[in-house]
């Protein structure tokens, strides 16, 4: 996985998503970071860490290439900007789906 700086991610995000456009699809995921690497032991001694702020960890992936970045909440706001401008003009490609009557099945033959 390839961690990239915020800028770099939208980028490369709009890459897959445009690869993806006529077939396939891309996974987002969103999760809250706090800084550690490694897991956090069951038992024994426990270490003094302490998060600085908070985090969100974004990834992204189509099944063969994935990307993420780490947000802090300083640049929140910005990136949620930017996100949000990506999704909506990269969103446009989905389909309907076909809503079966409820009529039809609710009315029993007599």
């Amino acid at each position: 996985m390839v961690l990239l700086e915020s800028e770099q991610f939208l980028t490369e995000l709009t890459r897959l998503f445009q690869k993806c456009r006529l077939s396939g699809s891309v996974f987002i995921t969103l999760k809250k970071y706090d800084g550690r690497t490694k897991p956090i032991p069951r038992k024994g001694s426990v270490e003094g860490f302490e998060p600085s702020d908070n985090k969100c960890l974004l990834r992204a992936t189509d099944g063969k290439k994935k990307i993420s970045t780490v947000v802090s909440s300083k640049e929140v706001n910005k990136f949620q900007m930017a996100y949000s401008n990506l999704l909506r003009a990269n969103m446009d490609g989905l389909k309907k789906r076909d809503k079966k009557s409820k009529s039809k099945k609710s009315k029993p033959a007599q």
